[in-house]
């Protein structure tokens, strides 16, 4: 299982880096900004493999060019997305071969953007803005119906896969989360941890899929407590789980 560092860029993003086994060479994903991501280059004298891009904003793929043209790195990124620096364009069931990394497997995650996609191999999950700690993204160019759908996917794979998401959200995430579902107590001890961590200036991520199944309530639309829980607030029942999603969605956006 590769190792994986997040560097902290602009005001609570993660740029992840991810080094290969025995060597000096990374993978860099989603590198808002470039000067963190080089100078934890400079400081353990390594070489980016690849540049991976989930998705289109400009705090994901803002570092992306200047580091390609610094390193001579190939970009990969969604295929149905504008972005200038992407020179591997890739999509849903595309399968990277990338040199010291094994196979990583594109998955089409549409939601927070219409061609967002996530980046799956060796037990690490690189799913920008679609899937956060204790949260999601918010819905910008798909539906939530599309969104509930990506995180579904993402829910599927195997727990023990290690989350690494986009931003340094997850107290806030999870207070919302606590709110929705107050009678779970792993919740509550997750939250407690959560807090504690960011008072010691440390970051929160990555997570478990296990854990954000057990935790998360976008992907626990199946819970009889969130579902009681999205009825009240929308105060008519709920047809299904899509339904319970956007509801959550829509609590957590009008502030939580």
């Amino acid at each position: 299982m590769i190792d994986l560092q997040a560097v902290t860029a602009l005001a609570d993003n993660y740029i992840w880096i991810a080094p290969a086994p025995g060597n000096h060479r990374v993978l860099i994903v989603d590198p808002g900004d470039a000067e963190p991501a080089r100078a934890w280059l400079r400081e353990h004298g390594a070489q980016p493999a690849a540049i991976l891009l989930t998705h289109h904003h400009g705090d994901h793929v803002g570092g992306a060019a200047e580091l390609a043209r610094a390193y001579g790195a190939p970009v990969y990124g969604p295929a149905t997305e504008r972005i200038g620096a992407v020179d591997h364009p890739v999509g849903g069931g595309a399968r990277l071969e990338i040199d010291g990394f094994g196979t990583i497997e594109v998955l089409d995650v549409p939601g927070h953007t219409a061609g967002h996609i996530a980046y799956h191999g060796d037990g690490a999950l690189f799913c920008g803005d679609a899937l956060f700690a204790g949260g999601c993204g918010r819905v910008f160019e798909g539906t939530a119906e599309q969104m509930h759908a990506s995180l579904q996917r993402l829910a599927g794979l195997p727990g023990e896969t290690r989350v690494c998401c986009g931003h340094e959200y997850t107290v806030k995430n999870l207070e919302f989360a606590a709110r929705v579902e107050p009678g779970n107590e792993r919740l509550a001890r997750r939250l407690e941890h959560a807090r504690a961590l960011r008072q010691q200036g440390r970051p929160t991520v990555p997570s478990t899929l296990e854990e954000e199944r057990a935790t998360n309530p976008f992907l626990r639309t199946d819970s009889a407590e969130v579902q009681a829980a999205a009825e009240r607030r929308a105060g008519q029942p709920l047809a299904d789980a899509a339904a319970v999603f956007a509801t959550l969605r829509r609590w957590k956006d009008q502030g939580g």
